[in-house]
């Protein structure tokens, strides 16, 4: 099974932390993404299969962190020092390859159902 799982999304003050995990039963590339109402979906951070490698979007360089457990199958996304502009849905996406781009969504092919972060002001 290669579905992502999604968990842990919530509601937090500015300045807070919340950490979401992701379940996925594979080992492949894993991304976050984000999606706001009326936005496009956009890429937050993604780390390679082997977990040697991270990527971040400049949005949230320095706050949020990527990791992953290959023998928990489990990827997680901390975040830390959350602002409001930070508010969407949060998926993590699974792909073989990140031959259309690290943080571009047409590199994904496997998509869990999202956990929606909220940060109130």
């Amino acid at each position: 099974q290669v579905q992502p799982v999604e968990s842990g999304g919530g509601s937090v003050q500015a300045g807070g932390s919340l950490k979401i995990s992701c379940a996925v039963s594979v080992s492949m590339a894993v991304g976050w993404f984000r999606q706001a109402p009326g936005k496009e979906r956009e890429g937050v951070a993604c780390i390679s299969a082997g977990a040697a490698k991270d990527y971040y979007a400049d949005s949230v360089l320095g706050r949020f962190t990527i990791s992953r457990d290959n023998v928990k199958n489990m990827v997680w996304l901390q975040m830390n020092n959350l602002n409001p502009e930070d508010t969407a849905m949060y998926y993590c996406a699974a792909t073989r390859s990140w031959a259309r781009g690290r943080l571009s969504p047409d590199s994904y092919n496997y998509w869990g159902q999202g956990t929606q972060v909220t940060v109130s002001s």
